[in-house]
């Protein structure tokens, strides 16, 4: 039975001023030093490993912060919903670990990380539909050669889409609080490094046979830069399934790991534009 609601308007101010502050400062820890180590300190002797050659404009890199920003405004409003349901007993969380276990309490986020890669592929997908984009997902692809900060640069419309997981995570399975902050710290990681711009995977990850279903840094940069490819987002399994992978992305990814400090000022590698196998 729903539990008797008994919140005031501070404690709902509370928990969106709590959730704006966690997500918002987890995107700027993460982001920020990833951004620094790769595009400012390093820059100069990675030049090799970027993916893209050239570098964005500033007012570019300010955009993605500021529709990231607005992102977590519509997070923190869509957590004050989620801390709402919580309150009146309608999802399936769970307050001692014990009651689980630790085995469950792992599995869980293996499961919320398997979920959410099938949720964002097909909505991902939905959003490239023509109809669709240029009203929900045209702002994140004004980022075609993306940073670290375009992570959560979304039109507020794809900023509730990319949010529904949470609803999916909270109705569907038990979940302990500690195992939701662990699988949005791993969610938020795979983000940044999507749109790093720099491959750190070593050469032959993408067909390897214990890697190939991890998804690069280069899989996310080329869809990014072709658009109508490479639409998942932790693993590789839904693209190959579909047939959504661009038909240079084992080559693309090889290309830029032989690179050597000596060869990078020859430019980008250039693919097919919007070509997909």
């Amino acid at each position: 039975m729903p539990a008797e609601l008994n919140i005031t308007p501070l404690m709902l101010l509370t928990a969106f001023g709590i959730t704006f502050a966690i997500v918002a400062g987890r995107y700027i820890v993460m982001a920020g030093p990833t951004y620094l180590l790769f595009w400012k300190w390093l820059a100069p002797r990675l030049q090799h490993r970027r993916i893209q050659q050239k570098f964005p404009e500033n007012k570019k890199l300010w955009a993605e912060f500021g529709w990231s920003m607005a992102t977590f405004v519509i997070f923190a409003l869509m957590g004050v919903t989620a801390f709402i349901l919580r309150k009146a007993g309608y999802t399936l969380n769970y307050d001692n670990i014990s009651d689980y276990g630790w085995g469950y309490w792992i599995f869980s986020i293996v499961l919320m990380a398997i979920l959410h890669d099938a949720y964002f592929y097909w909505t991902h997908r939905f959003m490239h539909l023509k109809s669709v984009f240029k009203h929900v997902h045209r702002v994140h692809h004004e980022s075609s050669n993306p940073s670290p900060w375009a992570a959560f640069a979304f039109h507020p419309l794809e900023a509730i889409v990319e949010f529904g997981i949470v609803y999916v995570i909270i109705f569907t399975i038990p979940y302990h609080a500690s195992a939701i902050i662990v699988f949005f710290s791993y969610m938020t990681i795979m983000n940044v490094l999507g749109h790093l711009g720099y491959e750190i995977f070593p050469k032959g990850f993408t067909t390897g046979r214990f890697s190939w279903w991890h998804n690069t840094s280069t899989h996310h940069n080329m869809h990014h830069s072709k658009s109508n490819c490479n639409y998942g987002l932790y693993f590789n399994w839904w693209d190959r399934l579909m047939n959504t992978n661009h038909r240079d992305y084992h080559t693309v990814f090889e290309a830029v790991k032989d690179r050597t400090p000596s060869n990078d000022a020859r430019g980008p590698i250039l693919v097919t534009p919007g070509a997909a196998k």
